[in-house]
């Protein structure tokens, strides 16, 4: 089925900054066998817009969006051997939801797991491709990169088919729209952090490299020695899921933690704790988190960990004052990881600070499509925090209509 309409509103962005324009262009259409082409109902977005990017050509902005298959291209309805299920299972008619990247599903770096860097990969909202922030989108790789919300059958996850179900019925739109980025991407943090080599003494009270293999507990290691510390640097909504997913994956350890999450915006600092005071007790596990303003969680980490630092620091942000700051929080032997989208300054660091310290960073996209069933499943779970609209703790503040984008740009980059 094709589009009823030739034309539609789209959100468009012009360089080099703070230009966000509403306009009609051309639906877009079919151009390849693997093409969908989806009617979107939700979007986000807000990357391009200041200009970081070094973006010099207008295009339409918007890399979280979800939406309803309207047209599907030629490769569609037909089992192919060893190509991915919704090739043989997608339909006009089924909602879906896209992560932020194009993956095909089907090449070596795909089958690994690493799916925002496929090699066929592009990111939507960029002068690559366009984006969400309009009427339809054009969804290359369909088949390898949309999640068929209509039916779950297509992915895996934790939860039984039953109660992705049930659970798809009753999740409202806004909510199921974190799974494009910021909820996986949270999840992909917390996910390395805490599966990150440096944590292995402290998680299995074993010193290095002994941590490495199987044995029983060290008996030159003190309680004191296994209390994992972390810092998240930056409260944006990637940061706050950052916070909860770091919560619910500490919450399943015996070892006690503590967090501190930081930011220099005191708003963006009350909304954590807010979020934090909504988690039940099962969620929170039983230790500490805090939310302070920088000059305070360097006083914090200082006091708990009698200077030594964290285990491992989330960098959220993506420039270099917050990779500094990770790098003077963490401990010799940790870790830092950085899921924030850095730009073109070098990183503010030395070869013999590095070599100082120890330290391991871990930088780079999240591979959305790959994180999707543990996302899914953390969204199930935490609708306590992701389910609302509007609320002090709630991650979605408000839903407006694409007119009002040019004001609500304004007014998100100036943190109004």
């Amino acid at each position: 089925m094709a589009t009823p309409v030739k034309t539609m509103k789209a959100i468009r962005w012009y360089p080099p900054s703070f230009d966000i324009r509403v306009e009609d262009i051309p639906v877009p259409q079919i151009q390849d066998g693997d093409d969908a082409i989806v009617k979107v109902t939700v979007r986000s977005d807000l990357h391009v817009y200041r200009g970081h990017a070094g973006v010099e050509k207008i295009h339409t902005s918007g890399h979280e969006f979800i939406g309803e298959v309207v047209e599907l291209g030629s490769n569609y309805g037909v089992h192919s051997q060893g190509r991915p299920e919704l090739y043989a299972t997608l339909k006009v008619g089924d909602k879906v939801v896209s992560p932020f990247t194009v993956n095909c599903g089907e090449c070596n770096v795909c089958r690994l797991g690493y799916t925002c860097r496929c090699p066929f990969g592009a990111l939507f909202g960029s002068p690559a491709l366009e984006g969400g922030q309009a009427q339809y989108v054009r969804i290359p790789k369909a088949g390898g990169t949309l999640f068929n919300l209509s039916d779950s059958k297509s992915w895996s996850s934790a939860l039984s088919d039953e109660a992705k179900t049930k659970a798809l019925a009753g999740i409202a739109d806004s909510s199921l729209l974190m799974l494009a980025d910021i909820l996986p991407t949270g999840v992909f943090a917390a996910l390395q952090a805490m599966n990150h080599p440096k944590i292995l003494p402290a998680l299995s009270g074993r010193p290095w490299p002994a941590s490495f293999f199987p044995g029983d507990a060290s008996v030159t290691m003190l309680p004191e020695d296994r209390v994992l510390t972390f810092a998240i640097i930056g409260l944006g909504p990637v940061g706050l899921c950052a916070c909860v997913s770091l919560l619910d994956m500490l919450s399943a350890q015996p070892l006690p933690f503590q967090i501190v999450a930081i930011d220099p915006v005191e708003s963006r600092r009350e909304k954590a704790l807010a979020v934090y005071s909504k988690i039940d007790e099962a969620g929170k596990g039983s230790g500490k988190f805090v939310a302070e303003s920088i000059d305070n969680a360097k006083k914090t980490v200082q006091d708990w960990t009698g200077g030594v630092g964290c285990t491992a620091v989330l960098e959220i942000v993506g420039n270099p004052s917050a990779i500094s700051l990770a790098y003077d929080l963490v401990r010799p032997f940790g870790a830092i990881i950085s899921v924030g989208v850095h730009g073109e300054p070098q990183m503010p660091f030395t070869g013999r600070q590095l070599y100082n310290k120890n330290v391991s960073f871990d930088f780079g996209r999240c591979p959305a499509r790959a994180m999707f069933p543990m996302a899914f499943d953390l969204l199930v779970k935490r609708q306590d925090v992701f389910g609302g609209v509007g609320g002090p703790d709630c991650l979605v503040d408000q839903i407006v209509g694409p007119n009002e984008a040019p004001e609500i740009y304004a007014a998100l980059t100036n943190r109004r």
